[in-house]
């Protein structure tokens, strides 16, 4: 390591290397080889009338020497890179994440430079005492948060305000992907489906029976009419008039949540952030945690065995670890693993209860072996 290796690792000359250049180039070696070349790599900076200063090297002496050890934490070594004055604080105090530089997509790799250059500009102003950084100087460091939260809550010229750039990118990245991944999940479904050795009719008296009794239970306030009404959407609009239209929509929210619960009377209730959750926030938080990939399995392995089979959470939890339609690293005799899935599926099967898909010994119905399948195609369909 050498001179030259920092200024190709920062892509300047080295008369315009920063500490921030120094630091991460240190950083890209193993620790010892940073350690051995530190001294030349001083002079040579010296040389090329850049030395940096005192403080700096001084810091960076103790952070190798800590990270050759085994002593120093992820955590420490970010924070002195930090502390080079010009690095983006990984987490700043308004709760803003960078995302990893392997993760950033062209906004954030674009804002990222930007304010790397705003600091730099800073530093050469003034503004921020990079030494004072290095000594640990917790005024410095707090004044130093604040200067980067209000660059990335302050409009750029553009119109653009850096820190919503980045969320709204990461945001589309991740829609983007679940959309992929629902889109994967439907063709293998429908794959499924057709392949079933024997289809499943409707059966019309079930279905009256069950939707005649799911109307009564929306109309009424409180668990579970709540919870299937904002599952289904139904919160804002009328019910359907037809039968298994309503059916497959409720239990297709089941799958794929539409909404969050109505607005309760009592705004105070959501104030205390150390509040437990109460039961309806926590059995839809369950159903939107089940993953694409385990509705796959545990529906797809229920429409195979068709109804008379067991469809409890803890036998739902078995189909999904012992499925061959979806990979579970590791998930077959993974206690664990059941037991987290067993919990997810618990209210599912007890709202599936009262659709009549499942009876009161969580045995799959006809009408729960005809219209589970359908219930997630709708889910994952796009919306018309």
């Amino acid at each position: 390591m050498d001179l030259d290796f920092v200024s190709r690792h920062a892509g300047r000359p080295a008369a315009a290397l920063t500490r921030r250049d120094v630091a991460r180039a240190l950083l890209a070696v193993p620790s010892g080889v940073a350690l051995v070349a530190m001294p030349d790599l001083r002079r040579a900076l010296m040389g090329a009338a850049n030395p940096l200063s005192l403080p700096f090297w001084e810091s960076a002496k103790a952070m190798l020497s800590s990270i050759e050890s085994g002593a120093a934490t992820v955590g420490e070594v970010q924070r002195w890179l930090e502390a080079t004055g010009s690095e983006p604080i990984l987490l700043t105090p308004g709760y803003f994440v960078w995302p990893e530089e392997d993760e950033r997509g062209p906004v954030a790799a674009e804002m990222y430079d930007l304010m790397v250059a705003f600091l730099e500009e800073r530093i050469a102003t003034g503004e921020i005492d990079p030494d004072a950084l290095a000594r640990e100087e917790q005024e410095e460091r707090r004044a130093y948060e604040d200067l980067q939260e209000r660059w990335l809550n302050s409009p750029l010229p553009d119109g653009r305000v850096p820190g919503h750039a980045v969320s709204d990118e990461q945001d589309e990245e991740l829609f983007a992907a679940w959309d992929e991944e629902e889109a994967f999940a439907l063709s293998e479904l429908r794959r499924i489906v057709a392949q079933l050795p024997r289809r499943p009719e409707l059966p019309e008296a079930d279905l009256e029976r069950a939707a005649e009794r799911l109307r009564e239970i929306l109309g009424v306030p409180g668990y579970p009419g709540n919870v299937l009404r904002a599952c289904a959407g139904l919160d804002d609009r009328p019910l359907p008039d037809d039968d298994a239209d309503l059916w497959t929509a409720v239990a297709a929210g089941i799958a794929g949540p539409i909404s969050d619960l109505a607005d309760v009377e009592d705004p105070e209730e959501f104030s205390d952030l150390d509040a437990e959750l109460g039961h309806e926030d926590t059995v839809l938080a369950n159903l939107c945690a089940i993953q694409h990939a385990d509705w796959l399995a545990a529906v797809a392995a229920l429409a195979r065995l068709g109804p008379g089979v067991l469809a409890s959470p803890e036998r739902i939890a078995r189909l999904i670890a012992e499925s061959e339609d979806i990979d579970v690293e590791g998930a077959e005799g993974d206690e664990e693993d059941l037991a987290t899935t067993e919990a997810l599926f618990l209210p599912v099967v007890f709202l599936w209860g009262y659709l009549g898909a499942v009876d009161e010994d969580d045995v799959l119905t006809p009408l729960g072996w005809w219209g589970l399948p359908r219930a997630l195609e709708r889910a994952w369909s796009p919306a018309e």
